[in-house]
């Protein structure tokens, strides 16, 4: 039987190379093109989880690779917005910020799953990733739109960027209280 959140997930995965070589293409439309197969690859992540819950398609590869594919796509823009300058300076930090977190976060459920807990998605970290992605795909529009658009998308990397460490910290209380728990090692 067909998986549809899980093959909504690998879409995303897919969608990487494509979204990749359509930013590096020097051609208005590229850019735009890019930016939307961006934006349709970050909604597959809200319709996969939709559909996991309300067809009880949940699984334990789409709880594995769910979060992977969301941490690829992310990355792989965020270097790519670094590379070609349209993250620059100071607004470097704001992308480092927000790998980090991602490498925390993943270590940290990585090593609470072995302990068989769970650390639910909170409604802030919900917004973080919104923030997030909007911030990108603005980011990815480049210069085929309006000056105005990249310096909304700058902001909303900060505003992500801080919604960043807010989950972040969260994440890793949690994950040290679980720590001290366990005693010395």
């Amino acid at each position: 039987m067909l998986n549809l959140p899980n093959v909504l997930t690998l879409s995303r995965i897919v969608a990487i190379p494509l979204v990749v070589a359509c930013f590096w293409l020097d051609h208005g439309w590229a850019q735009w093109l890019s930016a939307a197969l961006f934006a349709i690859a970050c909604i597959t992540d809200w319709f996969d989880g939709y559909f996991a819950r309300r067809y009880h398609q949940i699984s334990r590869f789409g709880r594995f690779l769910d979060p992977i594919a969301d941490k690829l796509l992310v990355a792989a823009a965020l270097v790519m917005l670094v590379d070609n300058g349209s993250l620059s300076g100071l607004n470097v930090l704001a992308a480092l910020i927000i790998l980090a977190r991602e490498i925390l976060v993943s270590g940290l459920r990585e090593f609470l799953a072995e302990l068989n807990v769970g650390v639910p998605v909170s409604q802030l970290a919900k917004w973080k990733t919104g923030a997030q992605m909007g911030a990108i795909t603005f980011l990815l529009l480049g210069d085929a739109v309006p000056p105005i658009i990249h310096q909304i998308g700058v902001g909303l990397i900060w505003v992500a960027a801080g919604l960043t460490l807010i989950t972040g910290y969260d994440y890793l209380r949690t994950g040290l209280r679980h720590m001290a728990e366990g005693g010395p090692t």
